[in-house]
């Protein structure tokens, strides 16, 4: 049972909008909160356990989970399972060949974006050799994905905890155009038989300009972005994740 809570609040401006709603719902829950910096994570002055509920960015959540002994979940934007509903190609590389296919002239336009948790640069479309030169010293060695460059006429993020869609968000492109709903739930549904979804996630989907509904990328649901998403399925959502990664914990 969680009896305290800790969210991530440097203390000074605005709180973040993912914190926001985690208040509002862990008051209405009657969990008292404290607030918390990355350095107090950094230094290990929190005081966690099996009885507290933590919420942050990436870089506060690694460090938690380092300290608890839980292994830290590795990216799975693209999950295996969900392949066909992509609707573009998408593979994985170093950014060293993709520099290096360019300067062969072997790669068209093409989006690339970090694989693995340490990002060293974001996310873009890449016509040449010289935009990976423009990384400067950002390591060749470097896993990136690497997608066929498409035209989304709008993006939506899907929340999903244990396996059912608590909320839909628009967050780019044309408010007229919507999902293809079926296409949404036949692809949850089939993440979910996988077994390797989490209980918690986002999972973006678009539109892509000759109609389709098409998966943009996953998201776990530990560090996840909020848009109008309301506080109750949000910090449910969050919170699930959380106790499900607490399973996990060297205690």
């Amino acid at each position: 049972m969680i009896t305290t809570a800790f969210l991530q609040y440097a203390g000074s401006g605005p709180m973040r909008r993912e914190e926001v709603l985690l208040k509002q719902g862990l008051d209405q829950r009657g969990i008292p909160v404290r607030y918390y910096t990355i350095k107090r994570v950094h230094r290990r002055q929190l005081r966690l356990g099996p009885d507290t509920f933590i919420a942050g960015d990436m870089d506060a959540m690694h460090g938690v989970m380092r300290q608890l002994g839980i292994p830290i979940p590795e990216p799975d934007d693209y999950p295996a399972s969900l392949r066909e509903f992509l609707h573009r190609k998408v593979w994985t590389a170093t950014l060293g060949e993709v520099e290096r296919s360019f300067e062969n002239s072997s790669l068209p336009p093409t989006f690339v974006k970090p694989a693995d948790r340490r990002k060293g640069f974001t996310g873009a479309v890449f016509y040449s050799e010289r935009d990976v030169a423009v990384l400067g010293n950002v390591s060749r060695r470097q896993r990136v994905w690497c997608s066929q460059v498409v035209k989304w006429v709008t993006e939506y993020r899907v929340y999903v905890n244990n396996g059912q869609i608590v909320f839909v968000d628009r967050y780019d492109g044309d408010a007229s155009v919507v999902l293809d709903m079926q296409v949404v739930e036949a692809a949850v549904a089939v993440y979910h038989k996988s077994g390797t979804a989490p209980c918690g996630y986002a999972i973006d989907f678009g539109v892509l300009a000759d109609g389709r509904t098409a998966l943009v990328e996953a998201n776990d649901g530990y560090a996840i972005g909020a848009y109008e998403i309301p506080s109750e399925p949000y910090t449910a959502l969050v919170m699930d994740r959380w106790s499900e990664l607490l399973n996990s914990a060297a205690f």
